[in-house]
């Protein structure tokens, strides 16, 4: 819950504009402002305090306790120019807070965290649980000294400048799910890597469930905070015991069927199990369903008699790949989705000319894997092996990268053993529409002209299946150096059975500095001014030249009534 204080008319105004965008995460705190603070303060896990930075400094000073457990605090100021954070950047959520209230109140973010300042992701902000020297670790990557980090486990992390070999006496960070004390100079990120399968008889107590998991992850030198989960089968998924241990140790209960525990291989197979809930294994079963290293096989726990049983698996570390699109190159028609998945990429895969368009946007430490024109399948292949590698991946394209791009090719080669996030973007076709006018206002189609993946035999039926079903159509590469026929072709397949004087769109470098937009007919297009950066529109029997602009009614009564109908 957010809790919002003001002092004055004006303060309570932008209060009221925040509660009312956010009814379900805000709370308005009234009366006397130190009061209103200080419950505030106890009750919420982050404020947005209408004042002046000190007073409210002056007030949260003797409440502060500990970083990781403070609430994140914004001031934003009486004129609702900037939105500060003051309080719990990280740990607090105050600067991911200073950014969506500066958005909505049309204010400017203030963010002085130094990390957040150089683009370099905070040790704390990776979300794993960390300990050891962060200031320390954090400083030396600030300052530009080596930092080395040691993996024990594969987990997708964002880009960090870490050293590329290990240094002697060098800072280090240490990505390990072993129940290990860090160092000097040493910070351990624990990656949720481990899952306990969990057997539990009727009844049993909780106090007995958690015995037997805290003993089989001290005995095999592991450390609690990497626990993912506690899974078993679904006829305990409301056991007491096995609830109460997973809420002890913060961990949600996951559950599979008899039938899926049955058909997984285990070491040790059981009489007991198969007879009470249909499966020879609950505990090791459940740990193994969705694949790992078996670490403790099936333990008892130490009752008379045992009432639970527990198996512990190391899961390796999904890699992950986005595959992002860029939009048409203008940059305020590149998604806040798109560039958040470039500053969570550790690698990032594409053509060398798109790679540019975002390069400034990357965050230190990212790895860039670039290629030219016609390397498609490379990229692909690329992009998925650093995937499966483990790593954080972002496979870039144009436009949407699933039209004409690279999400099918990257898709095609990605197994179920990776997560695959595809990213939407602004297409060409949308692009170049915007600035045409309304050419997509019914039924529309979008065909490549281009043969080189497609035969022209294929292509051609296309486009007369367009012409004949009366679709808007856009041409995605319509005509280069070596491919001058094509368009010219399909232009007349479509003149067979539309009028001449049928609007056509010709938009070039759509949303860039060099555009160039048209609205010429199908009669007048000149195909020689149309080159492979160019998007090519050409309106139904519907379409119009209204005041210079394509317009395709959303209905073909339109035409005779101007009622909008209901949508």
């Amino acid at each position: 819950m957010i809790g919002l204080i003001s002092a004055t008319s004006a303060g309570a105004a932008a209060r009221d504009r925040l509660a009312a965008a956010w009814p379900e995460r805000t709370r308005v705190y009234e009366g006397p402002v130190g009061d209103a603070v200080r419950r505030a303060f106890a009750e919420c896990e982050q404020l947005v305090c209408f004042l002046a930075t000190g007073a409210v400094v002056r007030l949260v000073a003797p409440l502060l306790g500990d970083k990781t457990t403070d609430p994140g605090v914004v001031c934003v100021d009486e004129g609702g120019r900037f939105a500060v954070s003051l309080l719990g950047g990280h740990g607090g959520g105050a600067n991911e807070l200073a950014a969506e209230v500066g958005e909505l109140l049309g204010a400017a973010p203030v963010v002085t965290t130094a990390t957040d300042a150089v683009g370099i992701p905070g040790l704390d902000t990776l979300g794993l649980p960390v300990e050891g020297d962060v200031a320390g670790v954090t400083r030396a990557l600030l300052d530009g000294e080596p930092v080395a980090l040691d993996a024990e486990v594969a987990w997708p992390l964002p880009p960090v400048p870490f050293a590329a070999q290990d240094t002697a006496g060098a800072y280090r960070v240490r990505l390990t799910d072993r129940a290990v004390e860090p160092g000097d100079r040493e910070v351990l990120l624990r990656p949720p890597s481990l899952v306990v399968g969990v057997g539990a008889s009727k009844g049993a107590p909780a106090e007995e469930v958690l015995d037997v998991v805290e003993g089989a992850l001290r005995d095999a030198g592991l450390s609690p905070r990497s626990v993912a989960e506690l899974a078993t089968v679904d006829a305990k998924a409301a056991e007491p015991g096995i609830v109460r241990a997973a809420l002890r140790l913060g961990v949600p209960v996951v559950t599979y069927s008899a039938g899926e525990l049955a058909a997984v291989e285990v070491p040790n197979p059981s009489a007991a199990p198969l007879a009470a809930v249909g499966t020879p294994s609950v505990a090791e079963a459940a740990a193994l369903v969705r694949g790992g290293e078996l670490l403790v096989p099936k333990r008892k726990s130490a009752g008379v008699p045992a009432m639970a049983t527990c198996a512990v698996v190391r899961r390796p570390g999904r890699g992950r790949l986005a595959v992002v699109g860029l939009g048409p190159g203008a940059r305020d028609l590149l998604t806040p989705r798109a560039k958040a998945e470039l500053l969570r990429a550790s690698v990032l895969v594409g053509l060398d000319q798109y790679v540019d368009q975002i390069r400034d946007l990357l965050r230190p430490g990212t790895r860039i894997l670039e290629s030219g024109l016609g390397a498609e399948e490379e990229r692909a292949r690329t992009a998925v092996a650093e995937a499966r590698r483990g790593h954080a991946v972002a496979l870039i394209g144009s436009g949407d990268a699933g039209v004409y791009a690279m999400a099918s090719p990257a898709l095609a080669e990605a197994s179920d053993d990776i997560d695959v996030v595809g990213v939407p973007g602004v297409t060409a076709a949308l692009a170049a529409a915007a600035i045409l006018g309304a050419p997509l206002g019914h039924d529309h189609v979008s065909i490549s002209l281009s043969d080189l993946h497609t035969p022209w035999e294929v292509i051609e039926r296309r486009v007369r299946a367009a012409a004949e079903a009366d679709i808007v159509v856009t041409f995605y590469n319509p005509r280069s150096r070596g491919r001058d026929w094509q368009l010219p072709k399909a232009l007349a397949i479509l003149a067979a059975h539309r009028e001449p004087t049928t609007p056509v769109g010709v938009v070039r470098n759509a949303s860039r500095p060099d555009q160039a937009a048209r609205v010429t007919t199908l009669a007048e297009l000149d195909p020689a001014t149309v080159d492979m950066m160019t998007v090519v529109a050409v309106g139904n029997t519907a379409t119009r030249n209204i005041a210079g602009r394509m317009v395709t009614p959303r209905g073909y009564r339109w035409q005779e009534s101007t009622q909008e109908e209901p949508k």
